[in-house]
């Protein structure tokens, strides 16, 4: 792979996660402190990206696959991410906010498919390659996080009161503006599947469904949903704990567990050709059991390293489960349902676990609160620890190793 064409990937990646974590990990602090919004309100506004990633595989399958060359797709999906991110950024309620954000999380959720899309195109060994590629992702994501809290401020408990935190969207609006510009820059992704008559079944991307006929990748898929279930809190829930809490500069606090995904991030392909893929997954699910556990019982005094430590495993907790199950699935798929395939893991993930994820965090929350801004944060953290090792406990029993096949084989269906 050409150098510029190394550059161009790395900055694609970069300003695609600048984006999502430029306005998504101050979304709740941000409902509560402008629209002072109940766990389950928060729940409605968080789904929208679950809606996302629901639809994101048909407009994959339909445009990506078929038509049009996945980066001027990508292209045109952040330009008009740009406006709908403005319109957020002057949103005066919630009612007025929910329709704009719910319309960018249907544009925004597809374009982590086509990101990893253009990637694969250009890599000769994506096992080895692309963790190298999407680390600039993780750094983008730091970058917006630490810009957030250490130079504009805006997390502070008395900017955020004052509606400082509605700028997080004017950030993101011109960012988006840029990458959707940029995109076109990039190198061409055709479809896969240009030619020939293509039945309806092909055109909205269900071809890559018979992936699932396989034990394995059916087993890998549900336990993609459940264990969504548990991120679905440290999305919705985290931000907002460690702010009420009394943790300063929470954002760029936050934005350790990004940090220790680019340690993670590099370390992975090592682990994932040493211990193959149903280790690296396991020691994920793992670390989400161990994270909410830290949350459970650490505080922001003399307990403060806990919650650090449990903010820094998430490097582990998305590299080790979602880095390498975007791996696995491009071994899995093959070259004709690379696309369509990469769509229907982030329906699995992203859609259908993170919808019901965000439903449970709404109604736990709800559940388990004191007073204003005040929670039995111990039980909330404590139950989805306990989701995630069922699920650890389940994968383990039926997925059986595929190390050899998913390093040594690209084999499609």
């Amino acid at each position: 792979m050409k150098l510029t064409t190394r550059i161009q990937l790395s900055a694609m990646m970069f300003m695609e996660f600048f984006i999502w974590g430029g306005w998504f990990v101050t979304l709740s602090p941000f409902l509560t402190n402008n629209f002072n919004a109940t766990g389950s309100t928060q729940a409605k506004v968080f789904s929208t990206q679950s809606w996302g990633a629901i639809i994101a595989p048909f407009i994959i399958g339909l445009i990506a696959d078929r038509f049009f060359n996945a980066e001027k797709i990508l292209g045109v999906l952040h330009l008009i991410g740009a406006a709908l991110m403005y319109k957020l950024y002057v949103s005066a309620n919630v009612n007025e906010f929910y329709p704009y954000v719910l319309a960018y999380m249907i544009l925004y959720m597809p374009t982590i498919a086509l990101v990893n899309s253009v990637s694969f195109n250009q890599l000769n060994d994506p096992e080895k390659e692309f963790s190298n590629i999407r680390v600039l992702g993780t750094i983008g994501w730091v970058v917006a996080g630490l810009l957030i809290s250490y130079l504009f401020h805006w997390d502070s408990q008395a900017n955020a009161a004052s509606g400082l935190l509605k700028n997080t969207f004017l950030m993101t609006s011109i960012a988006s503006l840029i990458l959707g510009l940029f995109s076109f820059t990039l190198p061409a992704t055709p479809p896969a599947k240009a030619s020939g008559k293509a039945s309806l079944r092909e055109i909205l991307g269900l071809d890559a469904l018979q992936l699932l006929k396989d034990r394995n990748f059916l087993t890998f898929f549900i336990a993609s949903i459940l264990i969504c279930i548990p991120l679905a809190f440290y999305y919705q829930v985290a931000p907002d704990f460690i702010s009420n809490i009394g943790v300063k500069n929470p954002t760029g606090k936050m934005a350790i567990g990004q940090i220790s995904e680019i340690f993670f991030m590099l370390l992975l392909p090592v682990f994932f050709t040493k211990f193959g893929f149903k280790r690296t997954i396991l020691v994920g699910m793992l670390a989400w059991a161990v994270r909410y556990i830290l949350f459970a019982f650490g505080n922001a005094g003399e307990l403060s390293f806990m919650l650090l430590i449990g903010i820094a495993l998430h490097g582990v907790c998305y590299d080790f489960f979602f880095v390498s199950g975007y791996i696995y699935t491009n071994s899995k798929a093959g070259e004709k349902y690379k696309s369509a395939a990469q769509g229907l893991i982030t329906l699995a993930t992203y859609g259908i676990g993170m919808l019901i994820g965000f439903k449970v965090a709404g109604m736990i929350t709800d559940s388990y609160k004191i007073a204003d801004k005040v929670f039995d944060y111990k039980m909330v953290w404590i139950i989805p620890s306990l989701i995630a090792a069922g699920i650890f406990i389940l994968f383990s029993a039926l997925f059986k190793d595929e190390k050899k096949q998913i390093l040594k084989t690209k084999q499609g269906f």
